[in-house]
């Protein structure tokens, strides 16, 4: 089998060298890989793909530590491939020319390349296109490995040569599973209390290769007495939250915090705004997507609620972090319980349709001044009823173009403020139909 060690220049470590555990633990067939079982079980797409005899092209998009190049790499023993791992940070075009045409060399020979491409996102437009005609003359089978939303780091053209496939996050089960096996592998039980070794397993947040180097460290302690979960977090440092500020993580959290005050739930939306702090997100960025959630989440429903925003933000401002946060959680926890109502975010839309729809269709003349004789001569200004001296100041007229039909934009719903406004709205509907110009 050919792996990274193939490449030129690069060495073997020698057979008696040191070996990480994660390394001896390393599975060496696919049933026994930990987690994936909705790629690996017996109804998983990687077992499908298989049994069928034909292997594709895959992208594994998921997080650090989840088995992402150790399935690759039994990828091609199952299929009886040469296995070539490269990363996109240390590869360059000259190696990449090395990779494709020792792939060429075995293909005539009659032997398939899995190329297992890691961070396969950091490469640039270009290099990616680099893949896609040794790809569709099958010189190489592609694995690329992603911790990126794929749709948008990945070119069109090599996306459509290959199947994503989702790998999720390892679960405490699973971690629990590793955890035995380390321990079968060390050949004694770690020193821990069962709370501390849950709080092991919490601290590797889902990564297995996180969760094995700790376990490093734990297997050297000399302790008389299981340690409990108090003693474990003074001696091991929990592993950072997965949090890319320009990354997928990003959207996705401020889209569960953003659809939790939508749903008027505080303690959820309260705990995503933390998860963001706590991965090292811009408070300010905070501040300013709160406040386009009263805008479009809670409208007109409560007016204030824009208005506080605005103040959580200027207070963040002048106090800073910390104590300036809680401004914006108090913000978050007002939005939450606040009455909601996007009528004039749809208002507002529509009136944009409906604006490029008519083109340059003009005002009516009633409603246009006329400041000089020619412009009163051609209509402008008449027949303008003044409201203020109209029976209940509301004249009634029409003040669309005179070709286009009066649509209805602002539909308030009865809830909050709005259920006034909607009032207000059907009040002076009334009027001008009664007054027969509806």
């Amino acid at each position: 089998m050919t792996d990274l060690f193939d490449l030129p220049g690069a060495e073997a470590p020698p057979p008696d060298a040191p070996r990480p555990l994660a390394d001896r633990l390393r599975p060496r067939h696919l049933s026994e890989v930990i987690g994936q079982d909705h790629l690996l079980g017996p109804e998983g797409s990687l077992t499908t793909m298989l049994a069928g005899g034909h292997m594709s092209s895959l992208i594994f998009w998921g997080p650090p530590g989840v088995g992402k190049t150790t399935i690759a790499r039994l990828l091609a023993d199952e299929t009886d491939m040469a296995f070539v791992q490269i990363s996109a940070i240390f590869t360059g075009v000259a190696e990449l020319k090395k990779v494709f045409e020792a792939a060429k060399m075995r293909h005539r020979n009659g032997q398939g390349t899995l190329l297992f491409v890691d961070e396969i996102h950091r490469f640039n437009k270009a290099q990616q296109d680099g893949f896609l005609p040794h790809m569709e003359d099958g010189t190489i089978l592609l694995v690329g490995a992603t911790t990126e939303n794929p749709s948008f780091e990945l070119n069109a053209a090599l996306l459509s040569r290959a199947q994503v496939l989702v790998l999720e996050r390892l679960s405490l089960a699973d971690m629990e599973l590793m955890l035995q096996r380390a321990e079968k592998d060390l050949g004694r039980a770690l020193p821990l209390t069962g709370d501390a070794r849950e709080a092991l397993m919490e601290m590797a947040d889902g990564d297995g290769r996180a969760l094995l180097n700790m376990v490093e460290q734990v297997e050297t302690w000399s302790v008389e007495t299981p340690l409990d979960r108090a003693a474990l977090a003074r001696r091991l440092t929990r592993r950072a939250a997965q949090y890319d500020k320009s990354g997928d993580a990003h959207y996705n959290l401020i889209s569960a915090l953003h659809k939790s005050v939508r749903g008027s739930d505080p303690d959820a939306a309260l705990y995503w705004f933390a998860r963001m702090l706590e991965g090292g997100e811009d408070p300010r960025y905070l501040a300013r997507r709160i406040t386009r959630m009263a805008v479009e989440d809670i409208g007109l429903a409560d007016a204030q609620a824009q208005t506080l925003c605005l103040h959580a933000w200027e207070t963040y401002e002048r106090l800073g972090s910390p104590e300036g946060e809680l401004a914006l959680a108090e913000a978050v926890i007002y939005l939450a319980l606040a009455p909601k109502s996007n009528a004039a975010y749809v208002a507002y839309k529509a009136a944009r349709r409906a604006a490029s729809e008519t083109g340059s269709e003009p005002p009516p003349k009633h409603i246009l001044n006329a400041p000089t004789k020619l412009m009163k001569a051609q209509g402008y200004g008449a027949g303008y009823e003044y409201d203020h001296d109209a029976e209940a100041g509301f004249s009634g007229q029409d003040y669309f173009p005179e070709k286009m039909k009066r649509p209805v934009l602002y539909q308030p719903v009865e809830r909050g403020f709005e259920r006034e406004l909607k009032k207000r709205v059907d009040y002076f509907a009334g009027l001008r139909a009664k007054r027969g110009r509806g």
